[in-house]
């Protein structure tokens, strides 16, 4: 991981632990990886979402164990500079800073982190389209809809589950969901 931390410019690499210390902190749901590798291969490095993924469990991983074991920055920065393959000065110095901003702030939350062992929900998107032909049927006029759940796993990576329904498939759907508010309603 620290080869291709190398890569990621600093600021980029700040934003990136800002984001993980947020998750950590019950702020956001996750870490939009995705979003965050683009933008830095626009910047011109190359590096895969694969990759930048590792770097942020490792880096929640740090994170959380230094809380855990309530480090100081310096306890911290002295680990970091005794591993085997040493991180780049710059990765210390924004580790170094996040954590003497903000780090304290997880070992409050730390406990109640650990209770949560599945993903959160972030955000669902739908839209209704038709099928007009396929090259086995000339004539389909077939509706569906298409389902889109963006969720934050347990690490807090975000990522995007789409799925297709018929139209009495999302009625049974929506019709589930009307449950769960009515039942939510009366908590």
């Amino acid at each position: 991981a620290a080869d291709k931390i190398r890569l990621i410019p600093q600021d980029f690499f700040a934003e990136l632990c800002e984001q993980i210390i947020q998750h950590l902190n019950h702020k956001i749901p996750g870490i939009n990886t995705a979003e965050l590798c683009q933008r830095i291969q626009t910047s011109g490095v190359d590096i895969n979402i694969g990759d930048l993924a590792k770097i942020a469990n490792s880096l929640s991983f740090l994170f959380s164990t230094a809380a855990r074991n309530n480090l100081s920055t310096e306890e911290l920065v002295t680990t970091l500079g005794s591993g085997v393959s040493p991180l780049p000065k710059h990765a210390v110095q924004v580790i170094r800073h996040v954590w003497n901003e903000q780090g304290k702030a997880i070992a409050v939350s730390e406990d109640a982190g650990n209770m949560a062992t599945v993903g959160q929900f972030v955000d669902m998107k739908w839209k209704l389209g038709v099928a007009m032909s396929s090259d086995t049927c000339r004539s389909l006029k077939y509706p569906y809809v298409t389902v889109t759940l963006t969720v934050a796993d347990t690490a807090g990576q975000i990522t995007d589950k789409s799925f297709e329904m018929t139209i009495p498939q999302f009625k049974n759907f929506f019709r589930q969901f009307k449950e769960m508010a009515s039942v939510l309603e009366t908590v």
